[in-house]
C-alpha cells in the first residue's frame, strides 16, 4: 500500500484556545482554501466535535467533485482529526494539533492519504496530485497566518 505523507507546521502568536478557535469554526476552511479550487461547504446547520460530517464540494482541474469527511478525534484545544468518507482518495486522514510554545503556538498538520487507480494513481501523484497539495497547503499556511494575525494581541 502506497501511503504518502504530507506534514506541514507553523508558529502563531496567539494562544492555543485561539488557534483552535479558528479551525473549530468549519466555515473557516472555505477562507483558507485557494479560490481555484471554487470551495464551498454543503452541510447547515454545522458544529464541529466528534463525528461531525461535513459535505463539500469543490472543483479540480474543471471537474466537480464532492468530498466527506467525519471528526474521527476530537480534543479541544489540542487536536482533531477529519478522515475522508467519499472523496477522490482512497485514504485522507487529517490531523490536525496545536501546541503551546514562547512565541505563542505551534499548529501541525499532517495528512496522510492514499490515490485511487495503483500505480496510475501513482504517477498522478508524482505528476500533478503531489503539487497541487503542496500550492493548497502553501495557500492555507498564508490565510491562517493572515486570520491569526488578525487575532493575535496587539
Amino acid at each position: 500500500m502506497h501511503i504518502q505523507t504530507l506534514e506541514r507546521e507553523m508558529t502563531s502568536p496567539v494562544a492555543v484556545r485561539e488557534a483552535f478557535a479558528v479551525f473549530e469554526n468549519p466555515y473557516n476552511l472555505a477562507r483558507i482554501t485557494p479560490p481555484w479550487l471554487n470551495f464551498k461547504i454543503l452541510t447547515t446547520d454545522l458544529r464541529m466535535g466528534l463525528n461531525a460530517e461535513i459535505d463539500y464540494e469543490f472543483r479540480w482541474l474543471g471537474i466537480p467533485l464532492r468530498w466527506k469527511t467525519r471528526i474521527t478525534e476530537y480534543e479541544p484545544p489540542f487536536h482533531f482529526v477529519d478522515e475522508a468518507l467519499k472523496s477522490p482518495y482512497l485514504l485522507w486522514r487529517h490531523h490536525h494539533s496545536f501546541r503551546p510554545s514562547p512565541e505563542g503556538t505551534v499548529i501541525s498538520d499532517r495528512v496522510d492519504y492514499r490515490l485511487r487507480f495503483g500505480v496510475f494513481g501513482r504517477a498522478a501523484h508524482w505528476l500533478i496530485v503531489r503539487r497541487q497539495l503542496n500550492q493548497i497547503f502553501d495557500y492555507r499556511q498564508k490565510a491562517i497566518a493572515e486570520m491569526l494575525r488578525s487575532a493575535a494581541p496587539r
